[in-house]
């Protein structure tokens, strides 16, 4: 059961990627030309994206992987060419519309608008959340790790923004910039908190894997659950 705040920072999210920033979106995602603040961001997320997909097993065949927050595709293609059963959903419409135009067809990939908690969707092998879950505090995060590694059987994925100094500065500095190349409101998040969170929601899960991504303007870092 998702807490009143997810509710809202996702009704949030939903508002920005339809009606604010869908074209923008669907530009930083594409090979078109784009500014040099998000040149960056397209770097990062392209090198968070590989690190992922590398953590995930080169055969997926007879295998099912949710993408959690799927955006424009590209990660659910990547899985369905190796051979996965892809549910991929994202709460905004639009954004699955571009994901659905864009995917090669034949693939076998389930594209749904919605919510990524919804029990609904079934059971899984692998959940991938990749940068679908950078706009929620801490307690959030673990609550949403906690109901998604309940149905999956190997691994979740997930991307969150580790707090620093540096990275608050950059958030103050970023605000200056043109509003086309803002990003939505993004939470930092004390990476041992997000530890300690996700132990006490988990106990019998653990982390295996950790890495960070720092592209100038994108700075992510990815874990891996196993429940």
């Amino acid at each position: 059961m998702m807490t009143p705040s997810y509710a809202l920072y996702r009704n949030r999210l939903e508002t920005y990627f339809d009606r604010t920033a869908a074209a923008a979106w669907e530009q930083l995602t594409s090979d078109a030309p784009v500014s040099r603040i998000r040149a960056t961001v397209r770097a990062g997320r392209d090198r968070m994206r590989d690190t992922l997909l590398g953590w995930l097993p080169a055969d997926m065949t007879g295998m099912r992987l949710l993408d959690a927050g799927c955006g424009t595709g590209a990660l659910a293609v990547e899985a369905a060419r190796r051979g996965a059963e892809v549910v991929a959903i994202d709460v905004a419409r639009n954004l699955v519309e571009v994901a659905r135009r864009r995917a090669p067809e034949g693939l076998p990939i389930e594209w749904r608008v919605g919510d990524m908690t919804d029990p609904a969707l079934g059971r899984f092998d692998h959940v991938v959340a990749m940068d679908s879950l950078i706009h929620y505090p801490a307690f959030d995060v673990a609550e949403v790790v906690r109901d998604l590694a309940d149905r999956t059987q190997r691994s979740v994925l997930l991307t969150f923004t580790p707090a620093s100094p540096a990275l608050r500065l950059m958030h103050r500095l970023g605000g200056l910039f043109p509003r086309a190349d803002r990003a939505p409101a993004i939470v930092p998040t004390d990476p041992r908190l997000l530890r300690t969170l996700i132990h006490a929601a988990l106990p019998a899960a653990h982390i295996a894997r950790s890495e960070r991504v720092s592209s100038s303007f994108y700075i992510s870092q990815a874990i891996e659950v196993v429940p």
